[in-house]
């Protein structure tokens, strides 16, 4: 469940660009904490980049302690090459988290856009814009560090709401047996 105490770090995984942004507070008074892209160099090989951006994304993990890692979740990409990197820039993130002892939440971009702007079919430009008045930001850094601060608000708003749901019905089964 998410921990008000600590903040919420989202990731936008990508190999190219990897979006990260951090939320603390809570309800009507989040701030975003941190915000940016770690961009890795396409010229070099495949492993480099990965350890390259495994590094990166230990660093902030360690440098901003977050109470829990809310990732997007990539449903459907109509490039393989790309769904596979994505793929492998979240399984990244998730190790790094795993490591930490950081608990992690998945959202589709559906969730994301629909728990920030109120519509699941919003676009980018509507994202940024939620985003940047939710968090009273000029702007965020890009379109990958606005995407991350969304998946973290999605996580911080809601996130803990169906995590204890979950537990709930879990807990009235095991006492229905």
């Amino acid at each position: 469940m998410f921990d008000p105490a600590g903040p919420v770090l989202g990731i936008d995984p990508g190999l190219a660009r990897c979006g990260y942004g951090a939320v603390e507070g809570s309800g009507s008074s989040l701030r975003a904490a941190a915000c940016g892209v770690i961009r890795t160099d396409g010229a070099q090989a495949l492993p480099a980049r990965l350890a390259e951006l495994e590094g990166e994304l230990d660093s902030l993990v360690s440098e901003l302690r977050p109470a829990a890692m809310a990732v997007e979740r990539v449903l459907f990409q109509a490039n393989v090459r790309t769904a596979m990197s994505v793929g492998q820039a979240s399984g990244l993130a998730l190790a790094v988290a795993a490591r930490a002892g950081v608990p992690v939440a998945h959202y589709s971009p559906n969730e994301v856009k629909l728990a920030v702007v109120g519509y699941g079919g919003a676009d980018k430009a509507q994202v940024q814009t939620m985003v940047a008045r939710l968090l009273a930001l000029e702007a965020p850094s890009s379109a990958d560090a606005a995407d991350a601060l969304a998946v973290a608000v999605c996580h911080a708003w809601g996130g803990g709401l169906r995590e204890a749901v979950a537990a709930a019905a879990a807990k009235a089964a095991r006492t229905d047996a």
